[in-house]
């Protein structure tokens, strides 16, 4: 069986201290991602919503559809 020495013990523990600061760092980043694919959701509804309704305002009614020289 292997003893830990000391020196063998402190460098899995900063192992482990980096490795925990890498995944705390790695989550903050996909939360923020996370927030700006929601936010990024939100905006292209609305531009949607917009486009629509520019679209609807711009078509004729039936029966009242512009002549060909216009």
């Amino acid at each position: 069986m292997r003893v830990v020495n000391e020196e063998s013990l402190e460098q899995i523990q900063f192992k482990i201290a980096f490795l925990e600061r890498a995944n705390a760092d790695l989550s903050d980043a996909v939360y923020r991602q996370q927030q700006d694919i929601l936010a990024l959701g939100v905006r292209l509804q609305e531009v949607a919503g917009r486009l629509e309704s520019a679209l609807a305002e711009d078509r004729p009614a039936s029966g009242e559809e512009r002549p060909p020289h216009y």
